[in-house]
């Protein structure tokens, strides 16, 4: 896969990445997969990956300020 942004190769690879639920909470999922530039780091979700993170933001304690969570496939 080439990245849209710089024409960069895209790899796999799992990060640690945070998710802004309000201007007061914010959810850490770590090792998430994602694909990532070898060159500048853009990075895409693949759309099953974004439904199961969607899934965990749905689920997250809504008085949390924040929250650290591991993604399992």
């Amino acid at each position: 896969m080439i990245c849209h942004i710089c024409g960069g190769k895209m790899n796999p690879i799992s990060t640690d990445m945070p998710f802004k639920l309000r201007d007061t909470a914010i959810v850490i999922i770590k090792a998430l997969p994602v694909i990532q530039c070898e060159a500048c780091c853009e990075y895409m979700l693949e759309d099953s990956v974004m439904k199961q993170v969607e899934g965990i933001l749905n689920q997250a304690d809504s008085s949390i300020e924040f929250e650290v969570v591991k993604f399992a496939a």
